[in-house]
């Protein structure tokens, strides 16, 4: 059972995010909050897989909020859930060490489906968000991975063969169950390559793998 917390500070939103995701029988929602000052705690009480967080909340907002849970070892992996992609929202959702970006428009069988995926370590991104950050990087806008192609050349260098081909095939959108049969590996070694990339280039989830291996033109 996927075990989520709500962080929105417009109470009727939390209610239809509550009521679609009772929907799903391997989902449930364990606590909400209004405010980012009030996820550290709940995170603490209540052990969230997932957190689906807004972005502009009263005292802390998401991009904050997001930030100190995603600085501990036992973080939860977080969606951003908002009406806005403008402003770099994005891309500063990403270097805070969101997981994705849904607009709340999203259609429920979607959010249901990237709550899934989230949790099992995959990026998601809406069609809008995804198009700005694509927009932003390849026009060379401050992305979530502020390098020079010799520097992301650099930090993939450090990668050993497998790890290699393993960042490429997160690069290019696959999931554990493909880039295992693909390379020939189970996916419980597909999880490990994963964790160690991550710790070894020091980045916060697969969407900054990606990245990292577009900066340096190995996509």
């Amino acid at each position: 059972m996927t075990r989520v917390l709500l962080v929105d500070d417009d109470a009727l939103v939390r209610a239809g995010l509550r009521l679609m995701l009772a929907s799903a029988e391997d989902i449930t929602v364990v606590a909400e909050a209004a405010d980012g000052t009030e996820v550290t705690d709940l995170v603490d009480r209540h052990r969230p897989d997932l957190v689906l967080m807004d972005i502009r909340m009263p005292g802390m907002d998401g991009l904050e909020a997001t930030r100190l849970l995603r600085a501990r070892a036992d973080a939860p992996e977080i969606v951003m859930l908002t009406t806005f992609t403008t402003d770099g929202y994005v891309l500063r959702a990403l270097q805070a060490g969101a997981a994705g970006f849904l607009l709340k428009h999203t259609p429920p069988n979607q959010i249901i489906d990237a709550v899934r995926r989230a949790t099992a370590g995959e990026p998601v991104m809406s069609p809008d968000a995804l198009g700005q950050l694509i927009t932003a990087v390849t026009t060379g806008e401050p992305a979530p991975l502020p390098l020079t192609h010799a520097d992301a050349q650099r930090r993939l260098d450090q990668l050993g063969p497998r790890e290699h081909e393993v960042a490429l095939a997160v690069s290019q959108g696959k999931t554990n169950a493909q880039i295992a049969g693909d390379l020939y590996m189970s996916i419980p070694t597909v999880k490990s390559h994963i964790s160690h990339i991550l710790a070894r280039l020091e980045l916060n989830n697969r969407v900054q793998i990606a990245l990292l291996v577009y900066r340096a033109g190995r996509l």
